[in-house]
């Protein structure tokens, strides 16, 4: 059974210790503590030594999406104590000035794919070329950015297959033309559906629909069934 989880910015915004209160409290094993503000980076990095993430079967860490130059140094330095720790270091591509200041990091880098709204970072042609600069980095492949750039599912496809070898994460919801994350409807859950053979069971998930407490363990389970390859079409496969 797949371990699908929650990241903390999903709950409560820049309040990780509230969104790790409720994720204790909801029974999910999985977590991606989430500092997605360049001013969060620091204090949740300090905050680290005395979380209690034992509860967590899989925990990753999401890097700011968009840092200053001058900040990138900083937040290296500051992230090798979430190395230590050897979990994912999810990271977005344009937040990137200096590739060569994360390759110590090797395969714990986790570059994600972009939605529409960022310059870069959204094709299997473009990861392609980063993945050359990075040639040790993973992939945290959003299956919900992947629908906003392409409905048809195809670059999704395409992403899978090229790193099928560096799929170590996976993000979902539903991403809309806003490029915010909203809960999974029938029609992202089918879409998804058309890929899901692409990704093994043991990549773990990291839901980041906007969702109220009660709402969490009906949203992980339209996540699992979003990452279920129907039936039906597998025998129309074979």
């Amino acid at each position: 059974m797949r371990l699908i989880g929650f990241s903390t910015g999903a709950l409560a915004r820049d309040d990780f210790r509230a969104a790790l209160r409720i994720l204790q409290k909801s029974d999910v094993r999985a977590v991606e503590l989430s500092a997605l503000r360049q001013n969060e980076l620091i204090p949740l990095i300090e905050a680290l030594a005395d979380l209690d993430l034992r509860a967590f079967q899989y925990t990753a860490f999401h890097a700011p999406s968009v840092m200053d130059p001058d900040f990138e140094p900083i937040a290296v330095d500051a992230l090798r104590e979430v190395a230590v720790r050897q979990w994912p270091i999810i990271l977005h591509p344009d937040a990137i000035s200096d590739p060569s200041r994360w390759e110590d990091f090797g395969e714990l880098v986790c570059i994600e794919n972009m939605d529409k709204r960022k310059p870069i970072g959204q094709t299997a042609a473009y990861l392609s070329q980063l993945f050359k600069v990075l040639p040790r980095a993973s992939l945290c492949f959003d299956i919900g950015h992947a629908r906003q750039v392409d409905p048809t599912m195809s670059e999704a496809a395409a992403i899978l297959q090229l790193c099928k070898g560096r799929l170590r994460q996976l993000h979902i919801s539903e991403v809309n033309s806003q490029s915010k994350h909203d809960p999974l409807s029938f029609e992202s859950i089918l879409a998804f559906q058309r890929v899901a053979h692409l990704i093994p069971e043991n990549v773990p998930v990291i839901v980041e629909s906007k969702v109220d407490v009660d709402e969490i363990r009906e949203e992980i389970n339209s996540a699992r069934k979003a990452l279920t390859f129907p039936r039906v079409l597998a025998l129309a496969g074979d």
